[in-house]
C-alpha cells in the first residue's frame, strides 16, 4: 500500500489503434449485411403480396366465389393441397408428368415447365349408386398426387356390379366382358380411378366418363401414351 492509504491499481495496456479500427469495420459490415438481407426479404415479400395487374375485380370475385362454394371434406382438401404443392415442385423437374385441372377441364403432359400436349377432358360425375341388399358404391371426383399404377389397351373389361346397378339392371350370375370396355386406352391410378379414352358403343357406360374419373379423347391419350409408365406422376386438382 502506498502512502496516503491509496490502493495501487493495475493498468492494462490499451489496445492498439488498428485493432479498434478493425472491430469498428467488422461491426459496420455486420450491420450493413443485416440491412441488406432485410431489404431482400422485404422486396420478396412485397412481390409475393403485390396485387396482380392482370387480376380484375371480377376475376378476384369469381375465385372467391369458387372457394366459398367448395364442398370439400378435410381429406379431400388435403389431397387437393398436396397435389398443388407437388405439382409446383415438379415444374422444376426434368421428368414427364401429367397435370389435370378439373376446373378448366384440361389435361397437360408437361416436361418441367413446358407443355408438351394439351387436351380437353371430361370429369366423371360424383355418384352414390345403390344396389340390391343395401349395397352402395360411392365415387368422388378424383383429386390428389398419384403415380401411375399401370396402363391397358386391347384388353377385356369385366363389367362391374356397380354399373349394372347404375343402369337399373339386375346383376347377372355371369357378368359380361367387353373388349376395351372403358376405352381403347386406360391409365390406372389408385383406388380404381382411371384416365381413359371414350368407351365403345357396346359398353354400358354409353360413351360417358367413369364416375369420378377422367376421360380424354382417344387421339390425345394416344399422343401421350409412349411417355406414360409406372414412374409417371399425375397431379389432379
Amino acid at each position: 500500500m502506498r502512502p496516503g492509504n491509496q490502493i495501487e491499481r493495475r493498468r492494462f495496456p490499451r489496445p492498439p489503434l488498428w485493432l479498434n479500427l478493425l472491430l469498428l469495420v467488422i461491426a459496420a459490415a455486420t450491420f450493413a449485411f443485416a440491412k441488406h438481407q432485410r431489404d431482400v426479404v422485404d422486396t420478396k415479400m412485397a412481390q409475393i403480396f403485390r396485387p396482380s395487374p392482370n387480376a380484375s375485380p371480377a376475376e378476384l370475385n369469381r375465385i372467391r366465389d369458387e372457394l366459398s362454394q367448395m364442398d370439400l371434406t378435410k381429406a379431400q382438401l388435403a389431397h387437393e393441397l398436396d397435389a398443388r404443392l407437388q405439382y409446383a415442385q415438379s415444374v422444376n423437374s426434368e421428368q414427364f408428368y401429367l397435370a389435370v385441372d378439373t376446373a378448366k377441364k384440361k389435361m397437360y403432359l408437361r416436361l418441367g415447365n413446358n407443355v408438351v400436349r394439351e387436351a380437353d377432358i371430361t370429369v366423371g360425375d360424383a355418384k352414390t349408386i345403390k344396389g340390391d341388399g343395401g349395397k352402395t358404391w360411392t365415387f368422388v371426383p378424383v383429386k390428389g398426387a398419384f403415380t401411375v399404377s399401370g396402363k391397358d389397351t386391347d384388353y377385356g373389361w369385366l363389367v362391374p356390379e356397380w354399373l349394372y346397378a347404375m343402369n337399373k339392371q339386375p346383376i347377372p350370375g355371369e357378368r359380361a366382358t367387353i373388349h376395351d370396355g372403358l376405352g381403347k386406352y386406360v391409365i390406372a391410378l389408385q383406388d380404381n380411378y382411371v384416365i381413359h379414352s371414350p368407351p365403345p358403343d357396346d359398353s354400358p357406360l354409353h360413351g360417358m366418363a367413369k364416375p369420378g374419373s377422367i376421360m380424354a379423347s382417344e387421339a390425345d391419350i394416344a399422343a401421350i401414351w409412349p411417355r406414360i409408365d409406372r414412374q409417371t406422376r399425375v397431379y389432379i386438382f
